[in-house]
Parts: C-alpha cells; structure tokens; sequence
C-alpha cells in the first residue's frame, strides 16, 4: 500500500526500491565521503510523522528530482519520551529513573515504568493502522520494556545487600532507560517509510544485549561499515552505548554528540539539525513574530554562547567535531521546508559589526562571595570555590571578579546552591556569601566590535526603568551580558531586540544562507 504523500508526486514503490548493495572493497568507501548529509530530527518533530515524511523525508516534493538517498537520520525520542524515562528536563518531575534512584517502594518506579509502556503504545496505535505492524511494534518495544523492568528489579534487589551500594549503578541505569525512548522511535520510522516504498535500514547503536563495550567511534564505524549511501536511508539511535557512557559527559545532549559523530566519521558534506522552530533573532513570544528575524549565518561561536544560556543550537562538544572538520552545520524548521534555516560554519563574520541575537535565561542564583582575606589570594580562593560548583555539579553561566569578590551566576536549583553555598562557609568562615535570584539578558553577534554598541544597549535598558545589577563585555566581541532582576527579564529583551535588532529592518532573515 502507498502513502497519499508518495502518490502526491507521483512515486511509486519502484522508485524507491533499492537496487542491489554494492559490496565494498577496502578504500571504496571514499566515493562516498563528502556526498550525503546527517540529518538529526528532533524529539517534539518526531511526534509529527506526516511532518518528518512528508517536509524532511520527501524534500516537500522535492526529493524525486533531487534524490532521497545519500542521507543518514539520526532520531530523538519522541517528544516526552526521555522526561518520563528519566526526569522532567525543566520542571524536573521525576521519571523512572528519578524514582528508582530516590525511592524505597518499587512500585513507583514500576508504575512509571507502566506508564511508559502505555504512552509508548498509544504512540504505535497512532502510528500503525494495521493490526499485524501495530503488534509487531508492541511486541519490538515490548521486549525492551521487559528487559529494562527485570534489570531494575534485579538491581534492586541486590542492591539491598549492604556490599553493593545502587549509587555505583546509576550512570548505567541512566543510560539504559534513554535508550528506549530512541530505539523506539528510530524502528518505528524505519517501518513506517518501508511502508512508503523507501529502503530505510535500522541502525541500532544502543548496544543492547552487546557484550562487548566499544567506544563511540568504533560503534559508529562497524554500525556503518556496509551501509550503501546509494540506495539505503539509514535511520540511526540517538542513543549510542559506548565505554565510557555518553550521558555521563554530554547528559541530554548525548544524542546531538552521536549525531555530530556520525557526520564526522562517515564525513558528510553538511549536518543538519531539524527542529520545530527557526534560529530566531529572539524568542518570538516575548517579541512578536512578525518582530523576531530567522538568522540566516551565523558562527560556531555564536552557538557556543547560546549553549551557555541554555539555547543550544547544538551541545559545545559536539559543535567542536563539526568545526574541526570543516563541516557545515544547519539548522531548518521542520514545518517550514522551504526556509533554508540557519547555516552554522567556523569562519562566518557579519559583514558589518551588529547585534543578531538576544537571548537570555531565568532562574539564575548569583553566589556573590566577599571576603576582604580574598585580596592577594585571588587565584586560590577562585580555584577552591570553582573546585566547590564543580563537587556539587553546579552550572556556572557568567561569573565577575574584584579585589575582594567573586560572585558565580548559577543556572542551578536552589536546593544545589544551598549545598554550595555550605560548602564554601565551611572552607572560608569568613566569607560573606550572599545569594540572589537574578536573570542574564545577553546580547549576541559573530562581530559586535562597533564603538557606541554597549552605550545603546544600557540606554535601552534604562529607558524601559530596568536597573542593571552587572554587565559583562569581553574583548572577544561577540556578546554582552546583563544581569538583571529577574521580574525585569521580559522587558529587558524586548527593550535591546527593538533597540539592537529591530531597527535595522533585516526583512525574512538576517544574512540569508
């Protein structure tokens, strides 16, 4: 049976079928390199599958004149998924690994484990019209589920004996519960385009039931050895089990790192990122859409600095295999096709210093630390303080410094910042901490060295009756921080978005790509 989409331009099963693989001799792969793209797709795009098909998958038309292969997809959970495996990213409403790690009852984390199940299913339901695919999947996710339940089980119970302590355990539990939300996805898609007439080829990179560990780059290699680029649409995991654990390193962004690998070790021409909004000049709900701009270029050092604030157009990590090798990154609007997204590359500067983002981020502590011993003794006292976030896992987003001052700004829960906050008193009883809630309001450009900028933005600021705690401005020039009460964060980005950006009227984009 066909799909309306594929009947819609006029392809037929034939047209997608793949032709015989190739087999490889030793050096043939390099015909390939530098002729596909790795495409990630996002989480809350995945839950649109008429979306992914019909505006990635099928180019909105376009991919019978300009092929549909030579392209290698790397999914994300479906929207959701991960927050119930593991914990509400934002809210952090616990999830089962949350509940199993925290809990004494098992039925908490069994009952989440249920409702994962049930969600999964009612996802395959919407999914699969057919009554044997329908089962089929079930069955697929079914027996991951079941594997998962009995290890937790398992664990648990030898856990209570007092010679083995759960704490040593929980990185791999972590790992193996965001494992099902990705597989899940990746096979479902891989059946759903079968259906469709397309050669999509499963690519399991979760290791489940390996026995052997690997590294990230050896999985990613032997995954893709035979893989023909030609005629087969690779649908990989997100999620790839390694040695070493990738969440213990990259945490949500595991999935942007296997991306970003798979682009450098298959070496793709460019890396594209779909997800379910433009790279904008800001969040357009606090500015209006018609005011926020997509930006069109844009620099790996600009994605840097919106990582930092919790925006990330990709993880840092992964950003820095893409800009070593030269290659491109994209980022497209799943549900506007026909936008060519933003175009992230290492050597792009603006032709003329601006303003192309403001950006920003609540929920910020600022950890300020007064302690006239502090002068003299600068670089110990900043070493052990530094050395304190790190021990708590605190996330620092800017930090300023004086003779005797330091204050951290800390995109952390309270709840961490008090322990931090301990720990240092513990270390300098002299020490004066005060700890505030605050907002950063940034304002970001590949180039922003342009004399009077700093001016306008405190004029801006100051007209909308925003007092300003601190501000940063580093001599790299490619942004501007303000830190502000965070009542004021709503304003203050409207305020520097109308004085910064609007008022150069960039029409669809800044710097189309």
């Amino acid at each position: 049976m066909f799909s309306a989409a594929a009947e819609f331009w006029g392809t037929s099963r034939d047209y997608f079928a793949a032709t015989a693989k190739p087999k490889f001799e030793d050096g043939q792969r390099r015909d390939f390199m530098k002729t596909h793209t790795v495409e990630k797709i996002g989480g809350t795009s995945m839950s649109d599958y008429r979306a992914v098909r019909d505006n990635i998958v099928f180019k909105n038309g376009r991919a019978k004149g300009e092929g549909l292969y030579r392209r290698v997809f790397v999914v994300s959970a479906y929207g959701g998924m991960t927050d119930m495996l593991l914990e509400h990213k934002k809210s952090g409403r616990p999830g089962v690994f949350a509940l199993f790690a925290g809990a004494d009852d098992e039925r908490e984390w069994s009952d989440a484990m249920a409702g994962v199940r049930q969600r999964m299913e009612e996802i395959n339901a919407s999914l699969f019209a057919d009554d044997v695919t329908l089962a089929k999947a079930n069955a697929f996710i079914g027996e991951r589920l079941d594997d998962a339940a009995g290890c937790l089980a398992d664990l648990e119970r030898v856990c209570q004996h007092g010679h083995f302590a759960l704490e040593g355990h929980l990185d791999v539990v972590s790992e193996m519960l965001a494992s099902l939300g990705e597989v899940h996805s990746a096979w479902n898609t891989v059946q759903l385009l079968r259906q469709e007439g397309v050669n999509a080829r499963f690519v399991d990179l979760t290791g489940w039931r390996d026995g052997e560990h690997k590294t990230l780059d050896d999985r990613i290699q032997q995954a893709f050895a035979d893989v023909d680029f030609a005629s087969e649409l690779p649908i990989a995991t997100g999620y790839a089990h390694t040695a070493d654990g990738l969440m213990k390193t990259f945490a949500r962004g595991y999935s942007e790192m296997t991306f970003s690998r798979i682009a450098v070790l298959t070496g793709a021409s460019e890396a594209i990122i779909h997800k379910e909004y433009h790279l904008s000049s800001a969040d357009p709900r606090l500015v209006g859409e018609a005011q926020a701009v997509p930006i069109g270029r844009t620099n790996y050092d600009v994605a840097d600095q919106l990582a930092n604030l919790g925006m990330e157009a990709i993880h840092p990590r992964a950003a820095k295999g893409l800009r070593q090798n030269a290659i491109p990154l994209r980022v497209m609007n799943t549900f506007e096709p026909e936008h060519r997204g933003t175009l992230v590359t290492g050597d792009y500067v603006s032709d003329t210093p601006r303003v192309e983002i403001i950006a920003g981020r609540k929920n910020i502590y600022a950890v300020e630390c007064f302690d006239q011993d502090m002068m003299g003794s600068m670089t110990s006292y900043d070493r052990a303080i530094n050395d304190t976030i790190a021990r708590f896992k605190g996330a620092v987003v800017t930090k300023d410094i004086n003779a005797n001052t330091i204050t951290h700004y800390l995109a952390s829960t309270l709840k961490t910042v008090k322990r931090i906050k301990s720990a240092i008193n513990e270390r300098f009883p002299d020490c004066d901490i005060q700890v505030r809630k605050v907002a950063v309001v940034s304002a970001i450009g590949s180039d922003m060295q342009v004399s009077g900028m700093l001016s306008r933005a405190v004029c801006a600021l100051a007209a909308s009756g925003i007092s300003i705690l601190a501000v940063h401005q580093c001599m790299r020039q490619v942004d501007m921080q303000f830190v502000i009460d965070e009542c004021d964060y709503e304003s203050a980005v409207k305020s520097l978005h109308a004085a910064l950006v609007e008022v150069h009227e960039h029409g669809d984009a800044i710097c189309a790509a």
